[in-house]
C-alpha cells in the first residue's frame, strides 16, 4: 500500500516523539542528579549500570533529531520552488540558531545576563539548515553526495594535525573537531560551542537524501525494507569498527578483563563530535525502527506522536518546566540566595552540591513529560487550525 501524496508518515511522528520523551530524560538529569555535575556518567570507574543507561540512551536523541530534520526538510521542499525551499531553510536555520543563543540559552542558565552562552543541538540544526538551503539551491544530488562524505569520512580528521589555538584552531573546533570550545566574548562572557557543526550537517544531508523515500508514490513495501537493510548496515559497521579498532572513533575500543567494564568501553563512542561509530550505533537501530513501525497504530501511538509533531514547542517548554522546578526544589532544599550562583556550575539555582538519587530524577521525568501533554496538545490544534506562516518557523 502506498502513502498518498502530501500523507504524513506516522512512524516519523511516533520515533521523532520517543527521542523527545528520551531527551527529557538526559536534562532531567543534568538539574537534579546529585553527580551530574561532578561525575561521568559513562566513566566505567565511577558508574554504574542504570546510571550508564540512563546516560547512554539518550545518544539517539540528537542523531534521530538531525536525521527527520532532513527528511522533513526534503518533503517541505516538495511543495515549494528550489528558491522558495532554499529561502525558508537559510532563513528558519537562522531563526534557530538565534532561539539557540537567547531563549534556549536563558532556559538552561536562568541568567538575564547571558555571561555563558550556549551553542548545542538547536545551533548543530539550525547551522546544518543554513548550509542545506545553500546547497539545495545550486544542486538537490550533491547534497546526498555530501552528506555521505561527511558522515562516513570526517573522521579523517582524527588522523590529521590540526590547528588547536587562534582563529583557525577555533574554526575548525567550532566546524569539525571540538569536544567542547569555550570562547571568552570578554571578561565575563563566554561562549561554549558543544556541538560542532559539520558532522551533524552529514547526518542532516543524509537524512535529506532518505527523504526520497518518504515520497507519496514511493512503495511503502520498498520504504520499509530498504530502511531495514541501511539500518542493519549501519548497526554492522559499527560494530565492526568498534571491534577492529581501525577507524570511526578518537578513542578506540579498549578491552578488560571486567566484562562489565567491557561493555562499557564498548558502547561509549564519541558524541562531541559524534564519530562514525557513534552514528551508526544510533541511527542503525533508529532506521531500523522506523521500518518497523510505519504501520503501528493506536492510542499510544499517537499520544507518543503527539511530542514528535511539535518538537522544538517541547523542547523549549520542557527545559524552562526544568529549571523552573529546580528552583522550586533549590529553596526547598535549604539553600538561600547566596547560593544561586556557584563557580562549578554554569547554571543559576543548581549548585555542584545540590541534587537526589537516580530514582527522583526518574519521578521527577515521568511527571514532567506527562504534564507536557497537554500543552503539546493544544499546540499542534493550534499549528493545524492556523495558517500563520510563522509557525512553520516552530
Amino acid at each position: 500500500m502506498q502513502p498518498n501524496p502530501g500523507k504524513r508518515i506516522s512512524s516519523i511522528d511516533f520515533v521523532r516523539g520517543i527521542v523527545m520523551i528520551i531527551m527529557a530524560l538526559d536534562h532531567t538529569r543534568d538539574f537534579f542528579h546529585i553527580d551530574a555535575l561532578t561525575q561521568d556518567p559513562l566513566d566505567p570507574t565511577t558508574t554504574h549500570p542504570w546510571l550508564y543507561f540512563t546516560r547512554w540512551i539518550t545518544h539517539f536523541c540528537a542523531p534521530t533529531f538531525l536525521l527527520l530534520s532532513g527528511v522533513s526538510a526534503y518533503l517541505s521542499s516538495q511543495k515549494k520552488s528550489t528558491t522558495e525551499a532554499s529561502n525558508f531553510l537559510i532563513k528558519r536555520g537562522l531563526w534557530l540558531i538565534l532561539m539557540e543563543i537567547t531563549v534556549i540559552t536563558l532556559a538552561l542558565t536562568f541568567n538575564p545576563f547571558f555571561n555563558f552562552i550556549l551553542l548545542q543541538v538547536i545551533w548543530a540544526i539550525g547551522a546544518s539548515m543554513v548550509l542545506l538551503g545553500i546547497v539545495t539551491r545550486f544542486s538537490k544530488k550533491a547534497v546526498l553526495l555530501i552528506g555521505i562524505v561527511l558522515f562516513f569520512f570526517h573522521n579523517i580528521t582524527d588522523l590529521l594535525n590540526l590547528p588547536t589555538t587562534g582563529p583557525a584552531g577555533i574554526a575548525w573546533q567550532a566546524l569539525l573537531t571540538a569536544r567542547g570550545t569555550v570562547v571568552p566574548l570578554g571578561a565575563t562572557h563566554f561562549l561554549g560551542i558543544f556541538y560542532t557543526v559539520l558532522p551533524w550537517t552529514g547526518v542532516m544531508f543524509t537524512g535529506y537524501g532518505l527523504g526520497q523515500l518518504y515520497q507519496g508514490n514511493f512503495p511503502a513495501e520498498l520504504r520499509k525494507k530498504m530502511l531495514f537493510y541501511l539500518g542493519c548496515a549501519l548497526t554492522a559497521l559499527f560494530v565492526v569498527l568498534r571491534f577492529t579498532k581501525f577507524y570511526g572513533d578518537p578513542t578506540p575500543f579498549a578491552s578488560s578483563p571486567n566484562i562489565l567494564t567491557n561493555i562499557y568501553n564498548f558502547f561509549n563512542t564519541s558524541k562531541y563530535p559524534p564519530s562514525l561509530q557513534y552514528c551508526g550505533m544510533t541511527l542503525g537501530p533508529i532506521l531500523i525502527l522506523l521500518s518497523l513501525t510505519e504501520q503501528l497504530k493506536g492510542q499510544w501511538i499517537d499520544r507518543v506522536s503527539v511530542y514528535g509533531k511539535v518538537p522544538f514547542f517541547y523542547y523549549v517548554l520542557h527545559f524552562y518546566v526544568l529549571h523552573a522546578l529546580t528552583v522550586v526544589a533549590f529553596f526547598a532544599c535549604g539553600y538561600n540566595m547566596s547560593q544561586v550562583s556557584d563557580n562549578a556550575s554554569i547554571f543559576l539555582f543548581r549548585p555542584a552540591s545540590f541534587g537526589f538519587s537516580l530514582v527522583w530524577v526518574y519521578v521527577i521525568w515521568i511527571a514532567v513529560v506527562i504534564g507536557l501533554y497537554i500543552p503539546c496538545k493544544k499546540f499542534l490544534r493550534y499549528k493545524q487550525t492556523h495558517q500563520h506562516p510563522f509557525l512553520s518557523y516552530l
